[in-house]
């Protein structure tokens, strides 16, 4: 099987489903339709994608024969369910992150992918597959930074800076008791794991709400990064985090922080990590995908700009322009599905696969809910612990 001769469906018709689209498309994979939260949804997102189907609801996607694999872009708190039936259904599956909304929920699907085994299951964890992250994970690897001393970054958006600013997300029973952490944090965590090597063992979190009311616009939630002012709208009592501090203890005793905001002013969508070596130190910015700053103490620093020749051979698959044309967000999303897809059209998982499995995305979910046990007790708390 080759990728022309995949089918995919997307459900959701919000900011992030048409990128699932695009991303498909430019691989060769034929993407049939899409399902929004209506009928109407699905099949104005059809019209405006170009799309051959705007389904009516989630169960004529299961139950089309030509849709091999289904990409979950709905709210987080359909995942599980959705994910259970389309492996009943025999389809592959995408899943956004969170994989669900508890670590209960998350291990039951882990048994049920373990069940399948020739279904291939990913998290839509797209920024490991920026060229340059993939390349500081081989420099770690081959040994060239070092052992690794310790680790610092952040994840800030500026998107949820007013009070006027309403999504779903906001809302612990649509997107879970976690909102900042669980939406953009756990990207962070997630990379910073892959990139290093390292596993989280313990965490120290320090939540803040800084907007206790915002205000729904009368008719419901926005989609995501909009910025329209409400007009009129209901005061709703928000117990979800705008920001978060959390110290980090990675397994064999190194040490980390991350700090996560949606209400920094003037910042888009800017996550960073610096990894501080016993040769070199890494620091990367999302905001300027195309340089890896590499340090040194006994040379000039450097700036490694992204380029196939100068990148590890294991890595230039996952970067298809000449140095000087850059590559961004969207094409994160291809690489990545470029990864699935080859495993998708080889009829079995990968050993190691470079995309985030469904046991990626259970540890997410493990870390989410050491986080705020953390933050309740204002102790340190193991990830895993009961």
């Amino acid at each position: 099987m080759t990728f022309r001769n995949i089918t995919a469906a997307v459900v959701g018709t919000g900011f992030i489903g048409p990128v699932h689209v695009e991303a498909l498309r430019r691989l060769g994979v034929r993407v049939k339709g899409v399902v929004g939260s209506s009928p109407a949804k699905s099949k104005a997102a059809a019209e405006a994608l170009g799309l051959e189907v705007g389904y009516a609801n989630y169960e004529a996607v299961l139950n089309d024969p030509e849709v091999h694999v289904v990409h979950l872009a709905s709210p987080n708190r359909v995942h599980a369910e959705q994910i259970h039936a389309a492996f009943k259904a025999g389809k592959h599956v995408v899943c956004e992150k969170p994989l669900g909304m508890t670590p209960a929920e998350t291990a039951a699907l882990i048994a049920d992918a373990a069940a399948r085994p020739n279904l291939i299951a990913a998290v839509n964890y797209n920024i490991r597959f920026y060229p340059l992250c993939l390349q500081a994970r081989h420099l770690i690897q081959s040994g060239e930074v070092g052992e690794v001393f310790h680790i610092q970054g952040s994840y800030v958006q500026d998107w949820l800076l007013k009070p006027t600013d309403f999504n779903w997300r906001v809302l612990t029973s649509e997107g879970g008791a976690l909102r900042a952490v669980g939406d953009i944090g756990t990207h962070w965590l997630d990379l910073i794991q892959f990139v290093t090597g390292l596993k989280i063992d313990a965490v120290f979190a320090d939540l803040q709400t800084i907007h206790e009311e915002r205000i729904a616009p009368p008719a419901g939630s926005r989609e995501t990064f909009t910025n329209k002012v409400a007009d009129g709208g209901t005061r709703v009592k928000i117990d979800t985090e705008d920001y978060a501090t959390i110290l980090l203890r990675f397994r064999g005793g190194r040490k980390g922080v991350m700090t996560v905001s949606q209400v920094t002013a003037g910042r888009k969508n800017c996550l960073r990590y610096e990894i501080a070596g016993s040769k070199k130190a890494l620091a990367w910015d999302s905001e300027k995908p195309n340089e890896l700053w590499i340090g040194a103490r006994e040379q000039s620093n450097a700036v490694l700009t992204r380029d196939p020749s100068l990148l590890a051979e294991e890595v230039r698959p996952y970067a298809n322009y000449p140095g000087g044309h850059n590559e961004g967000f969207p094409d994160s999303f291809k690489q990545l599905y470029r990864a699935i897809y080859a495993d998708v059209a080889a009829g079995k998982r990968s050993a190691q696969p470079l995309y985030a499995t469904f046991e990626d995305g259970h540890r997410e979910l493990l870390l989410c809910d050491a986080i705020l046990k953390s933050h309740q007790s204002g102790k340190w708390v193991e990830v895993g612990a009961q």
